[in-house]
């Protein structure tokens, strides 16, 4: 925005400083004037000379003390001001940087606990949340850049073997590049639906957690048989408000997560909702390997599959959890990875209740 060029808060200061200590002044004047003037004794032709003779008097040493204290206080304002802005200055030029696009640096603005430090360290803050932001999004472009880079390339490879062999089976490569494609579609899309959610570009309705889960549960149902596994939804009616597209996509990809991340056999997935005072929550237990802590504090980051636990038949794309974990932050909530110590996984997101 284009202002045009005005008075410094500096100058302001200094002013304001300079123009209250000439009013104190004045008024202090005024007040010993009255106090002399009250002195003289009374009498019409007497108190008309006595009163010229004060003011002959006293004029000269109250214009005296004016500029006196009209100098003070523009010096000892400009000086005052300037220590008072001096925080001001250092808050003002670290934006100046953080503008230009540095985000490592920190005012660090010491002394006690004031305004202009409290502005200070709330600035480092969003500084330090920011610089982590960016550099989130950096890994997660490098990381997206070579996961489309991926199909892309195992593409250009089929295609330049079958025009070197041209008697090579059709029917092969073409069962290969359409179980490329699907998988670059699946990541197209997960990208996308990560973008809706991050950018919270949606629709809230109020929506029963409970019957979303049982919807995501029957929906996947012939995955587990398949993978004779049991599951088992249980739970009170939650209502929370928000997308039900976005919430059955996150109940979906939990299920899904816990399904394909199970023992080879007699596996168990859980799918609980419970209500709490001001919040719901969705709970998906699942057996399968012991997961170390801290690998699963890192299962919600994007192109994270956990390789230690997955199987190589149903690897994902490595968003799945992102997703979760953007959709409940769209929705104000939380997600949360425990480890079970019989093996599995227990992941709990928490959203406010309707």
């Amino acid at each position: 925005m284009v202002r045009a060029p005005g008075l410094s808060v500096r100058l302001k200061l200094t002013l304001s400083y300079a123009a209250f200590l000439m009013l104190a002044g004045a008024v202090l004047l005024a007040v010993m004037y009255l106090a002399l003037s009250r002195g003289v004794h009374p009498g019409v032709t007497f108190l008309v000379t006595s009163h010229s003779a004060l003011v002959r008097d006293f004029a000269p040493i109250a214009a005296i003390v004016l500029a006196f204290l009209l100098v003070i206080g523009l010096v000892g304002g400009w000086f005052l001001a300037g220590r008072m802005l001096a925080p001001l200055t250092r808050i003002t030029d670290a934006t100046r940087r953080a503008a230009s696009g540095s985000l490592s640096h920190r005012i660090a603005l010491e002394g006690r606990q004031d305004e202009f430090r409290e502005l200070a360290d709330a600035f480092d803050a969003m500084l330090a949340r920011l610089e982590a932001h960016v550099a989130e999004q950096r890994r997660f472009a490098a990381n997206a850049s070579h996961e489309l880079r991926t199909p892309l390339a195992i593409t250009q490879s089929l295609l330049d073997v079958a025009r070197n062999d041209p008697d090579r089976d059709a029917r092969e490569l073409i069962a290969r590049l359409y179980a490329v494609n699907a998988r670059a579609i699946d990541l197209s899309e997960a990208l996308l639906l990560l973008s809706r959610a991050d950018q919270r570009s949606f629709t809230r309705d109020q929506v029963d957690l409970s019957l979303v889960a049982e919807e995501a549960t029957e929906t996947l149902l012939p995955l587990a048989e398949k993978r004779h596994l049991t599951i088992e939804t249980s739970g009170d009616m939650t209502p929370t408000i928000g997308s039900h597209a976005l919430l059955l996509q996150m109940t979906t990809n939990l299920v899904h997560n816990a399904i394909v991340h199970n023992l080879p056999q007699a596996g168990a997935v859980w799918v609980t909702t419970s209500l709490h005072q001001r919040a719901v929550r969705l709970t998906v237990e699942n057996t399968g390997e012991t997961v170390k802590p801290g690998l699963a504090s890192t299962l919600a980051e994007p192109f994270q599959r956990g390789t230690e636990r997955i199987r190589t038949d149903q690897a994902g794309v490595g968003l799945g959890l992102a997703i979760v974990k953007s959709i409940a932050q769209a929705h104000d909530g939380t997600l949360t990875l425990i480890p079970r110590d019989a093996g599995g996984l227990r992941v709990t997101v928490q959203l406010p209740a309707a």
